[in-house]
């Protein structure tokens, strides 16, 4: 099915008309076309005489620390503009998943979004990279190879899919938690269902690993874990405290299996829209508020994990060996492709 979206972008007190076809899968349809229809109402960015406003939604809690450097971010704007461009921040899936959120940044609807590099895959292939587990030495060698060429490169792939990466914000490493035994070994994954985001890559890791790799929206996992729709899920220890999953999952296994990125990334449209200036001002308050959540994300990791234990949840630090020996086969499954060079890159940086 097609259909005839027209966003609209105000500047200088005019409107300029984005009409486009665009395909929309069936299941993302609905709720696209009722978040279009409001987010047509704010425009993906609003100018006066005065100020440039860029809408910006994410899915995270408030206070949650990619959350907080946004607003720093967002205070940084304004000050290097002199007041002249600002950012509207809608945090807790207000506007919609992050699918739907990298869909309404396609039609130019919205102006900015934060998403994991995980359901970012199924519209740009090259993320996949961040899924496939065990791929980087360590925590040192992971941020070197954001901080690179390769990393920026890795930014620029969403061109093709009207979309721009303007950074990396740390979501540290994703391990398991289970409500219905500990993790271990693989082995203790048999017959566990585990809740997994929108990505192919994820869901071929927890089946290599023995588990069942179920779908469920972030903002639905807490009741699914509770009533028993899935038996665990995978995240990073900020996210797992923050989202009070460590209620009903009292099992986590710090296996860190992959380092996957939050991305933030702009609308193709609204940054060609931008002057350089504008571009370089919005360029410098995302770096600066990159670089203050990265040194908070450290304090916020361990503080979370304190947290869970004091809480009552156990802690394993399993040998990770067993984990990643599983999965090497995936990492093998790439050699020869495209997606295999860039593999190969990343394994051979110093």
């Amino acid at each position: 099915m097609r259909i005839f979206t027209v966003a609209l972008f105000q500047r200088a007190g005019r409107r300029l008309p984005l009409p486009f076809p665009w395909p929309l899968s069936g299941r993302g349809l609905p709720a696209l076309l009722l978040a279009t229809l409001f987010m047509l109402s704010l425009a993906g960015c609003k100018q006066s005489d005065t100020q440039l406003r860029l809408k910006l939604a994410h899915t995270l809690d408030p206070t949650h620390t990619v959350h907080k450097a946004m607003v720093f971010m967002d205070q940084r704007l304004q000050a290097l503009s002199g007041g002249s461009m600002a950012i509207d921040i809608y945090p807790s899936g207000q506007l919609g998943s992050e699918r739907e959120l990298i869909e309404l940044l396609q039609i130019g609807s919205l102006a900015m979004t934060k998403v994991s590099a995980s359901p970012l895959e199924g519209f740009v292939p090259e993320m996949k990279i961040f899924n496939i587990p065990y791929l980087f030495r360590d925590r040192d060698h992971y941020q070197r190879v954001l901080d690179s060429a390769i990393g920026e490169q890795l930014l620029q792939s969403p061109v093709g899919a009207r979309l721009l990466g303007l950074g990396y914000y740390d979501a540290g490493s994703r391990s398991f938690y289970s409500t219905k035994r500990p993790i271990h070994t693989p082995a203790d994954l048999k017959g566990m269902k585990i809740r997994v985001q929108e990505s192919q890559t994820a869901m071929q890791m927890v089946a290599s690993l023995g588990g069942s790799p179920t779908p469920v929206a972030w903002g639905e996992l807490y009741t699914a874990l509770q009533q028993g729709v899935v038996d665990g899920a995978e995240n990073n220890p900020p996210s797992f405290y923050l989202s009070h999953h460590y209620e009903v999952a009292r099992y986590y296994t710090l296996d860190e299996h992959s380092a996957v990125p939050d991305i933030l990334l702009i609308s193709k449209y609204v940054w060609d829209h931008l002057t350089e200036q504008q571009r370089g001002w919005l360029q410098v308050a995302v770096d600066e508020s990159v670089a203050l959540q990265r040194e908070q994300w450290r304090v916020d990791t361990e503080a979370a994990l304190a947290a869970v234990e004091a809480a009552g949840v156990t802690i394993i630090r399993p040998d990770k060996r067993q984990f990643s020996g599983q999965v090497a086969a995936m990492l093998q499954s790439y050699a020869g492709s495209p997606l295999g060079r860039v593999i190969q890159q990343i394994q051979e940086y110093p």
